[in-house]
């Protein structure tokens, strides 16, 4: 029996092959070339259509003019459509900070004639811009894209159970059910269905699981359907170091993917990184903390979401890969890191070996380590999983926990069901 805090397993075998795309070059300002490049950008985003304290617009810019190439705003159970007034004074009730107000930022950045207002003193009203107002006045073609989502907000008894969907054309209700799991199923379900439905990919991904506490590992392996989660949320309120008794995320990463190898046989689990943020006027739920880079051959909805799922991207909040590379024939995984100058880079490679699921200190293990600006793991056969974190000496600018460093997280590759060499050499410079 498998025992992994809270829940059990059984071994198993896992069937799946992951080759990333090797390195294309591209023009950095380019959108229609055929060669793929990375595109950087935030799927977990709010702003005052439910409960963040800035215009949707204002964020969207700041993003942009942060060097993102595309930007989610995930709202909860709500689109950005329709008509949608709200009391200024409400607005103003939801900064962090004192000085300038919410609203003269917003005319001082936008002006009168983009801005609309209707009404007077304590019944003063803002018109909150919809996505397409958004779309024809931010969105620049290979430059930055707005895509539509949501946070799908749901609960089972007490326990939070939110999914971000992504690409999406219409609201996706909480769809609750008789389980924690199956509410998890069943949202996921709600959104894979509307893009089957209207023909498009869509993509969703389970948000910050440790939040109230709330959903296990054993429960993200078990709802095998859930293909990605977020193994960094930027908000310091979700737990992401876990305590003394409970996982944090990157371990609920390895105890997943364990269960689902070893006994499941099921897909991998991967890991996005993102910001939730909330707070633009101070507050601690700031943006540009978390991000993924996709590798996609434009700058389009479509082909962001289709890469994402084939797994092509990587999460991180400051460490910027220049390649990756899973080599099927050699069984190697290659990292090159894009240095800074005087910036000290640490590549752990981290899995789970055969016969070592049973054991709780064995899952999840660092297998080789380099330190350097390039890494290399060569698979030995006796590996469910080998993922990856790069992790720089370098402090996070906008730091959501206490001694935070830079990092950057690759998504796992599954290990070959034949043996092979049980002490795989790394390589790096």
């Amino acid at each position: 029996m498998i025992r992994f805090h809270r829940g059990l397993a059984a071994p198993a075998v896992l069937a799946l092959c992951l080759a990333f795309a090797s390195r294309a070059a591209a023009d950095p300002e380019g959108g229609g070339d055929a060669s793929p490049r990375w595109w950087k950008g935030n799927t977990h985003t709010h702003s005052l259509w439910s409960d963040g304290n800035d215009f949707p617009d204002m964020i969207a810019k700041w993003y942009k003019d942060s060097g993102y190439h595309f930007l989610v705003l995930s709202d909860h159970n709500v689109l950005s459509r329709g008509e949608r007034w709200m009391k200024v004074a409400d607005v103003e009730r939801r900064r962090s900070t004192l000085g300038v107000t919410t609203l003269k930022k917003y005319l001082g950045t936008f002006g009168d004639d983009w801005v609309e207002l209707r009404g007077e003193g304590g019944g003063r009203e803002v018109r909150l811009k919809t996505l397409p107002e958004l779309r024809g006045k931010l969105e620049e073609s290979g430059r930055f894209l707005m895509v539509e989502g949501e946070e799908i907000t749901d609960r089972f008894e007490k326990q939070e159970v939110h999914t971000n969907a992504i690409n999406l054309t219409e609201v996706v209700r909480p769809q609750g059910g008789a389980s924690l799991r199956e509410t998890m199923r069943n949202n996921l379900r709600a959104a894979l269905d509307q893009g089957e439905r209207l023909g498009r990919p869509v993509f969703a991904h389970l948000n910050h699981p440790n939040f109230r506490w709330s959903i296990t590992a054993e429960d993200i392996a078990h709802v095998t359907e859930e293909r990605f989660f977020e193994v960094y949320n930027g908000h310091p309120g979700i737990n992401h170091l876990g305590d003394l008794h409970r996982p944090g995320d990157e371990r609920i990463w390895d105890i997943a993917n364990t269960i689902r190898a070893a006994e499941l046989g099921a897909p991998l689990l991967y890991g996005v990184a993102t910001d939730d943020a909330h707070h633009y006027h101070g507050g601690s739920a700031k943006a540009g903390r978390g991000w993924i880079m996709v590798r996609a051959e434009s700058l389009e909805a479509d082909a962001l979401v289709g890469a994402i799922t084939r797994g092509d991207f990587y999460a991180t909040s400051g460490v910027v890969l220049s390649d990756l590379r899973f080599d099927a024939e050699a069984r190697a995984l290659e990292i090159e890191i894009e240095p800074e100058e005087g910036v000290r880079y640490t590549t752990q490679f981290i899995g789970t070996r055969r016969g070592d699921e049973g054991d709780p200190d064995r899952v999840g293990v660092v297998l080789a380590e380099v330190v350097g600006a390039s890494a290399r793991y060569v698979l030995g056969g006796d590996e469910w999983y080998v993922r990856a974190t790069v992790t720089s000496d370098q402090a996070h600018p906008r730091a959501s926990f206490e001694g935070q460093m830079e990092q950057a997280w690759v998504q796992p590759v599954p290990g070959s069901a034949q043996g092979g060499a049980p002490h795989p050499e790394p390589s790096g410079g």
